[in-house]
């Protein structure tokens, strides 16, 4: 029988030893879905480069293991304190941008952990190792002396990545731990019309306009001096038909239910000019990317009507890459694949609904996608989606033979009214495709995507209504800043028939990346995205699927005083008029003399390592704005847009206790 005294000598070598201790487990960063980790705007690669052609290589050696990306990169985890080590080797990829410089940070709970100076090309591999005990949020961050989203090709490795576990705990993802809140009170009974004030067509060219109306039904629409070319369908509100005269045709707008009655004025322009206000409606490519087809693109519009967007005067269903099939028919033009059967029978639909219809090409032999484009190696075509999927160098080149005059013509004989062209934007070949649309017998809004060099910025205003200034976006905080908060650049440029499009809507649920999943954005900074979108005059592209909306969504979309600030008919896109003590102040003109005016709470974003990330402490603070500062004197009536609340009358200041990425709207008109 063993002894008290011995027992105890026994457990007190196998504490000491470990034996007891509490197992741990490598978690290899490269084995967790990494892109789901991720708030860069750009993706994640794992085992390779980012430039996914090569091996991760520091200096000249290569390691088989971790995860490459492009700054800024931005990797958060929720660690709940269940962590031991953080371990890697940090280091500019090979593959990467020579002359720009790379700083790595590894940051636990709002205090940097490690740091490096600047680092480039051919500076040997700086080995990581980190105590990680206590810790409950861990971020990765690396950035570059150059900032921007610009194509810098900074490669950034984090080699051999390994974050020590006790356990059988793994890291987690960095929840948004703010409640969604409803600010839009709902629209009234009686009847409301929402659509923009002007609009424009060409001569003879077909004309579907729907006259936006909230209110219940049934309810009766009209129009007085309605010209001669047009009818209106008066359950509907839906106005068709050509006029052939050049010249403004201003008209009034009426609609009734048993409640009462309202009236709006519309001009329509017939002229050279289409777009008049930024196009507003639905994308399918966040929500779906791949995987649309004819049933999805259906049921958003069906949700369109049935959710009542259509009544604040949303009105695009644009299909995104993915319907190519192969190149044939009559014109020899690009055809669907069988994904979309019955392609006509499909637009006329969305047309009888009152909406438009949009569709997606590039002038490369192949789409990002891997999918048939308006250009081919051969002289009546012959690719198709799976060959191009076998041979990847048919990628990112203009073939020789090009095909927009037969696809343009193609696009209008089925009916579409938008195309996004999707491609590294050089002019020639938008010009090629902007003649073809124009001769195409259909007014067909065009879309540039993506990245528009801002150089030849004149170029895409006369070539182009829509032209990105920017990579695809994200649903982070960080993709939203770093594309929509920096386009002021871009606004003196906008207006009327061109505007700058800082890409989709990042609202509701998403799929950028690999599985459909709600938004990472806090409410506070989807109202934000909101009106950024608004008050730059971009055009309002939904990303989501419509048809599974939450109440908090769809209030977003549903505010016909942010909406209209878009649809302005002034047509002129707001400016970034200070950026000081974490805050953001833009201005946008209106027209009969009134202003928008958005207060962004960005809360010094950037501005140091940890602010890249959200720890859940933040909190509102009051912000401030003098009149004078935004180049307004005298009296002025405020309205606060969101909420849809007159606030009074200032001369000397505006302000108001704004939540951390959040916002103050208000509406401003001069007192007599």
């Amino acid at each position: 029988m063993i002894s008290f005294s011995k027992l105890f000598t026994v457990l007190f070598l196998f504490l000491s030893t470990g034996i007891f201790a509490q197992q741990t487990q490598h978690i290899w960063l490269d084995d967790l879905d990494i892109a789901s980790f991720s708030s860069g705007i750009r993706p994640v690669a794992v085992k390779s480069s980012y430039a996914k052609e090569t091996p991760l290589r520091i200096n000249g050696k290569t390691y088989k293991r971790g995860i490459s990306g492009i700054s800024i990169s931005i990797i958060s985890f929720m660690l709940n304190k269940n962590a031991q080590r953080f371990k890697a080797l940090v280091g500019p990829d090979d593959a990467g941008n020579t002359e720009i410089g790379l700083r790595f940070y590894v940051i636990g709970d709002k205090k940097i952990l490690f740091q490096t100076g600047p680092m480039r090309i051919g500076d040997a591999a700086i080995p990581v190792d980190i105590d990680l005990t206590g810790v409950t949020q861990l971020g990765l961050l690396v950035t570059d002396s150059v900032g921007g989203v610009g194509n810098k090709r900074t490669y950034c490795d984090w080699a051999d990545a390994i974050i020590e576990m006790n356990g059988n705990f793994k890291p987690e993802h960095v929840e948004n731990t703010g409640k969604k809140y409803i600010l839009t009170p709902p629209s009234p009974l009686t009847p409301k019309i929402n659509t923009a004030t002007i609009f424009g067509a060409t001569p003879g060219n077909p004309v579907l306009f729907t006259i936006a109306a909230t209110g219940i039904r049934p309810m009766r629409f009209g129009v007085h001096h309605l010209p001669k070319g047009l009818t209106v369908d008066t359950t509907t509100g839906i106005i068709r038909g050509s006029i052939t005269k050049r010249g403004s045709y201003v008209m009034e707008l009426k609609a009734q239910n048993k409640l009462g009655s309202a009236s709006k004025p519309l001009t329509i322009i017939i002229g050279d000019t289409i777009a008049l206000t930024p196009p507003i409606g639905w994308n399918g490519w966040n929500a779906w990317e791949a995987k649309l087809d004819r049933e999805k693109v259906l049921a958003s519009a069906d949700a369109m009507v049935k959710t009542g967007l259509v009544n604040h005067g949303w009105s695009y269903i644009n299909i995104d890459d993915a319907w190519q099939g192969l190149r044939g028919g009559d014109l020899m033009a690009l055809q669907p694949n069988e994904k979309f059967p019955r392609f006509k029978e499909m637009v006329d639909y969305i047309h009888s609904l009152g909406l438009k219809a949009g569709l997606y090409s590039t002038p490369y032999v192949a789409s990002y996608g891997g999918y048939v484009g308006a250009s081919s190696d051969y002289p009546t075509g012959g690719e198709s989606h799976d060959s191009i999927m076998k041979r990847k160098q048919f990628f990112h080149h203009i073939g020789k033979y090009q095909f927009e005059n037969n696809d343009a013509k193609q696009m209008a004989i089925w009916g579409f009214d938008f195309l996004k062209y999707d491609w590294r934007i050089d002019v020639a070949s938008t010009q090629r495709m902007s003649e073809a649309l124009k001769n195409s017998g259909r007014d067909v809004v065009f879309s540039l995507s993506n990245n528009a060099p801002f150089e030849k910025v004149n170029d895409w205003v006369r070539l182009s209504n829509m032209y990105r200034t920017g990579p695809d976006i994200k649903d982070s905080w960080n993709s939203l800043f770093q594309t929509a908060f920096s386009v002021d650049r871009w606004s003196p440029y906008a207006g009327r028939g061109h505007w700058s499009d800082v890409d989709m809507m990042i609202i509701g649920n998403v799929s950028i990346g690999p599985i459909l999943h709600p938004t990472k954005l806090s409410a506070d900074e989807q109202y934000s995205h909101v009106s950024i979108f608004s008050i730059a005059a971009a055009p309002l592209l939904i990303g989501c699927p419509i048809e599974q909306l939450d109440a908090f969504t769809l209030n977003l979309l549903s505010n016909d005083e942010v909406i209209a600030i878009n649809q302005d008919a002034l047509g002129r896109a707001g400016r970034l008029v200070s950026e000081e003590n974490g805050a953001q102040v833009w201005l946008k003109p209106l027209v009969n003399g009134d202003y928008a005016v958005c207060i962004f709470n960005i809360d010094g974003y950037g501005k140091t390592p940890e602010s890249y990330f959200s720890w859940g402490d933040v909190s509102s603070r009051k912000i401030s704005v003098a009149l004078s500062q935004l180049g307004l004197r005298g009296q002025w009536k405020l309205r606060d847009v969101w909420r849809q609340k007159d606030l009074g009358v200032s001369g000397s200041t505006i302000s108001g206790n704004i939540p951390h990425h959040g916002v103050l709207m208000l509406k401003l008109s001069k007192m007599n």
